[in-house]
């Protein structure tokens, strides 16, 4: 984790790693050199982050999207492939073990909302602003922006979001469910790095067996979902996690979990 990076930052704080998107002249756009870093940094994470906060440098921005200005004369092909590189990186990022925290402290839009949209819980600054708007270019979403704001919001509110190629303010997004709060542009980090400690505080393998029958379990029918669940709730008993958490509370203590 102590690779140097171009365009991104990696700082960890005990369990928690920040990692930032810094290309704040462009306003954080994602290109082709930004994914490959992202996916590099993504890949270098061990047990050691037990959560991850996702922002961007700069006050303006956290992704503003795709890099229009690398787009812009690719063929079809290339398109297909910089689509690729992007839908695997997010499923990357979706797919840690640790919970993910999007700290949008700015512009999310394009790219940098399906970025955010691959993070488990949304947090943002009031003078963020989050949409999809890749219809005014001629375009759609193509990170998984279509996918995972429709299974956020709803098909019709996100159909709504999409056709338009609006975008919403912080207050907006947390009415419709994109965001889960809205805080002052200086307490955003802050308030993540508290959820993060909070999380910090149970069980790991229990975090992230709930995280992987949530996410599984979100695209089962509710028979097959629930069969997720039976199946990861007794694995954990074969934990010494668990045996150490239901210790503590007989004993009235805080648990020392390990993650073993």
């Amino acid at each position: 984790m102590s690779k140097h990076y171009e365009n991104i930052k990696l700082e960890s704080q005990g369990a928690i790693t920040t990692l930032t998107i810094d290309r704040p002249k462009a306003l954080n756009a994602l290109n082709s050199k930004t994914l490959q870093e992202l996916e590099s940094a993504l890949q270098s994470l061990d047990s050691g982050t037990r959560a991850l906060i996702v922002t961007g440098g700069g006050e303006k921005a956290f992704v503003a999207g795709a890099d229009i200005s690398e787009m812009s004369s690719i063929s079809a092909a290339q398109a297909r492939e910089f689509a690729a590189q992007g839908h695997r990186v997010l499923m990357m990022l979706e797919s840690l073990p640790c919970p993910t925290i999007a700290a949008v402290n700015g512009f999310a839009l394009g790219g940098g909302c399906e970025l955010a949209l691959a993070c488990d819980l949304i947090y943002a600054s009031e003078k963020a602003k989050l949409g999809l708007p890749e219809v005014s270019l001629g375009v759609i979403p193509g990170f998984g922006g279509t996918q995972r704001l429709t299974r956020l919001v709803g098909k019709m509110r996100a159909k709504e979001l999409i056709f338009t190629g609006g975008h919403v303010g912080a207050a907006q997004a947390k009415e419709y469910g994109l965001v889960l709060d809205v805080l002052p542009a200086e307490k955003l980090l802050e308030h993540c790095r508290t959820v993060a400690e909070k999380i910090l505080k149970n069980g790991p393998l229990a975090i992230s067996q709930a995280k992987r029958v949530i996410e599984f379990g979100a695209d089962q029918d509710l028979r097959a979902a629930n069969e997720l669940e039976r199946q990861g709730f007794a694995v954990l008993f074969g934990s010494e996690d668990q045996r150490e958490g239901m210790k503590a509370f007989l004993e009235k203590r805080p648990a020392a979990f390990t993650g073993k």
